[in-house]
């Protein structure tokens, strides 16, 4: 085998290893994004709840006996 032959291999395998890991890392980012998708969500849901309790807590007398008086 000569000098060139070897060296086109070892290119070969290399890109072959690249190729792999970038489908992995590709993977994983997809993983990743659906995760922050669904935190985000959430945060959005908790915010939105936030906001209502402070609206409610705004309203409400600030003091006013308790209702069992």
């Amino acid at each position: 085998m000569t000098t060139e032959q070897t060296r086109l291999i070892q290119l070969e395998e290399t890109v072959a290893h690249q190729t792999k890991t970038i489908e992995e890392l590709s993977d994983q980012l997809a993983e990743q994004w659906t995760v922050v998708e669904q935190v985000r969500a959430k945060l959005d849901r908790l915010t939105e709840r936030f906001l209502t309790l402070e609206e409610q807590s705004i309203d409400a007398p600030a003091n006013a006996p308790p209702p069992h008086y």
